[in-house]
């Protein structure tokens, strides 16, 4: 894809152009902000604390899909007492020989996602705490404040929660089949995809892994940069509280945490976003050291005409990228 692909959509309906003026070449030389010197221990302290709860993960069986999957509700338990609820997919057919966390985005899921091609797979659909299935009350399920909780303490930040949440559903995961040990994948859009990076800067068990139109990628640049959603959430949050807010959220930075990601990363971001500002996506890709991949997306958060297309042909790419953990 050429630069001035990443100016193919006319900006007609914001106050502000969500390409940021940027062509390809220069996204993907946008870097990520300095790491706090006890970013990493942090996170592996956390990751330490997390895989000391059992998650004890209960399993009810809804249905059988005429995809040809079989349907079941998965509950299990998260750091403070969370109780997470998901669906989880398994083959009517065939030996289950890997398996995926898939996250959501800020909109939350209202079902699985059928249409992802692998169908030797157990796949685990978490809903993080405070959303979709896992709502609760003291945590507020829409985005513009569940962006906010405890922003103020970074050991409580619901963010962290999330990522521990991610960190037990591997852990559920691998007590339904222990013996997919080694042949874990992750998957998470927008949201789960800040997230994702997050939580796998100090996760071993996944093997591979897929950001799609990543959020939290150079925080100090996306409390910069108008959006929509929940970054227009945080933007008002910082105009008031600057010194506290930047304290915080350097520890909740994607870009920063991919920089300690050393698996094979698959990334899709893309070229025009009103919701998730474009240079922080691909601040997230750049910063990954390892093996990746990249897949560019005329726009996100976004209805376009080439969007169907794309989307089979990100599939296509995501099918061959995960086919390793089958092995």
């Amino acid at each position: 894809m050429s630069d001035d692909s990443c100016n193919v959509i006319s900006n007609n309906e914001y106050g502000f152009d969500p390409s940021y003026g940027y062509s390809l070449g220069r996204l993907l030389e946008v870097g990520a902000p300095k790491a706090p010197k006890d970013f990493l221990l942090y996170w592996q302290q956390r990751y330490q604390q997390a895989l000391r709860v059992a998650p004890l993960p209960k399993a009810t069986f809804l249905s059988s899909d005429k995809s040809g999957w079989q349907v079941f509700n998965i509950c299990y338990t998260s750091t403070d007492q969370r109780e997470i609820r998901c669906w989880l997919l398994l083959p009517k057919y065939g030996v289950v020989k890997r398996g995926f966390v898939i996250g959501h985005g800020y909109g939350g899921r209202d079902a699985p996602d059928f249409h992802l091609p692998f169908h030797d797979a157990a796949l685990l659909f978490p809903c993080f705490r405070g959303l979709g299935l896992s709502r609760e009350a003291d945590i507020s399920a829409d985005p513009f404040w569940h962006v906010r909780h405890h922003i103020e303490d970074v050991d409580r930040y619901v963010l962290g929660g999330c990522v521990e949440d991610i960190w037990l559903a591997v852990s559920a995961l691998l007590d339904l089949f222990p013996y997919l040990s080694g042949h874990l994948g992750y998957l998470g859009i927008s949201f789960a995809g800040g997230i994702g990076a997050l939580a796998l800067a100090v996760e071993p068990r996944i093997a591979r892994a897929h950001f799609n139109v990543p959020t939290f990628g150079d925080q100090p640049m996306r409390l910069r940069l108008p959006s929509q959603g929940s970054a227009n959430s945080v933007q008002q949050y910082y105009r008031e509280h600057k010194k506290q807010a930047l304290k915080v959220l350097k520890y909740y930075d994607a870009a920063t945490a991919a920089q300690y990601i050393n698996i094979p990363v698959h990334c899709a971001c893309a070229a025009f976003d009103p919701c998730v500002a474009p240079p922080g996506q691909f601040a997230v890709y750049n910063a990954l050291p390892g093996e990746k991949q990249l897949f560019v997306l005329e726009a996100g958060h976004y209805d376009y005409p080439n969007q169907a297309h794309q989307q089979r042909q990100l599939v296509d790419e995501l099918e061959a990228f995960f086919a390793p953990l089958a092995k």
